[in-house]
C-alpha cells in the first residue's frame, strides 16, 4: 500500500511539473500574446495557444508547424527546439484585415 501511494505521489507531481512547463498563449485579432517566446536549445515545448475571438492559425515554418486554432479551444502544440535561432511564427488562417500583420517570434537560446 506504501509503494502505491508513493507511486501516486510520483506521478501527480509529474503531471504538476509538466502543467507548469506549458507556454500559454492566446490569439486575439491581430495579435498574439506573448508575441515573443523563449526557449533553450534542446527544450521540448509545449505552447498552449486559445483563439479567442473567432477561428485562427499558427504557423512556425521552421518547425514545420501550421495548426488551425479553433475559437476558445485550447490548442497543445509540442515539438523539440532543436535549433537555435530566433524564428517567426505567424497566424496561417485568414482572420481580418490585419492578417497579415499578427506575428511573433520564437526565439530558441542555445546551450552552453
Amino acid at each position: 500500500m506504501k509503494t502505491l501511494r508513493i507511486a501516486l505521489a510520483i506521478l501527480a507531481l509529474t503531471a504538476a511539473q509538466a502543467a507548469a512547463d506549458d507556454i500559454k498563449v492566446t490569439a486575439k485579432k491581430y495579435a498574439f500574446n506573448p508575441s515573443v517566446i523563449k526557449v533553450k536549445q534542446g527544450d521540448h515545448v509545449r505552447l498552449v495557444i486559445t483563439a479567442l475571438d473567432h477561428d485562427h492559425g499558427f504557423k512556425l515554418e521552421a518547425f514545420q508547424i501550421d495548426q488551425l486554432l479553433k475559437k476558445g479551444e485550447a490548442t497543445p502544440i509540442e515539438f523539440t527546439a532543436g535549433k537555435a535561432g530566433t524564428f517567426p511564427f505567424a497566424c496561417s488562417h485568414f482572420c481580418g484585415l490585419g492578417h497579415k500583420g499578427m506575428k511573433g517570434e520564437l526565439v530558441v537560446e542555445p546551450v552552453n
